[in-house]
Parts: structure tokens; sequence; C-alpha cells
């Protein structure tokens, strides 16, 4: 019995080490993002999110209003492996998808709204400080 008592608090601690160690990653992957969008302006991009509606079918923390549905919450965004289930999270995917979503995916219910890359990269850099 106490050698099964061992295992247990043994399997505990590797999977307390093994979240922490997933957890860093995954903040390590958002400063990351952030770092690699050249001449991103979070603050602009936040402005510039109710300009093209993405507060009426998203969630996104920061954006009065924001509180959609239709879309997943974009809160903890730059953690994702991947951005509307089909493509890696990069930065150049991300900006990409806000550009045009369709590229990716003809059936996302994400409709090109006609973004600029000026403003696409500002969202982008937005969605990058969301953790």
């Amino acid at each position: 019995m106490a050698r099964i008592v061992s295992g247990i608090r043994a399997g505990i601690r590797f999977a307390a080490v093994v979240a922490t160690v997933l957890a860093g990653a995954a903040c390590d992957r958002a400063d990351d993002h952030l770092s690699m969008i050249a001449g991103g302006d979070a603050e602009r991009g936040r402005a510039v999110i109710k300009k093209y509606g993405c507060n009426t079918c998203h969630t996104i923390a920061g954006v009065r209003g924001a509180d959609g549905l239709v879309g997943p919450p974009l809160t903890g965004i730059a953690q994702r492996m991947y951005i509307g289930g089909v493509t890696t999270n990069t930065p150049d995917h991300m900006i990409a998808w806000i550009e045009n979503p369709k590229q990716f995916d003809t059936k996302t219910a994400m409709p090109n709204l006609g973004v600029p890359h000026r403003d696409a990269v500002d969202i982008a850099s937005y969605l990058y400080t969301l953790k």
C-alpha cells in the first residue's frame, strides 16, 4: 500500500512540474509573438477592433462591448497552437487570417472584413498582448 501511495505522490509531483513548464512555455510563446510583429501598435489595434466589428462576434479583453458569442473568445489567443483550428499560430498567419480568413478555411464563419494590412498588423499586435 505504501508503494502505491508513494507512486501516486510521484505522479502528482511530475504532473505539477509538467504543468509549470507548459505554462512557462505558453508565456514565452506570447512574448515571442509580440517581438516578431515589427512596427505593430497594440494600442491602435485595440482601438480599431471595433471599427471592423470584431467585438460583435468575439469576447475580447480590454475592448468595451466586446462580448460576442459567435466566434471564440480571443483572450489567451497568443498561447493557442492554431488559429481558427486550421493554421499554426504565427504572427504572419495571424495577420493574414485577420486580412482574409477564407484563404485558410473557405467554410469559416468569420467573414472577410476588408481589413487593410496596417490595421491587421496592429490588431494582431493587440491580440498577442492578451494572456
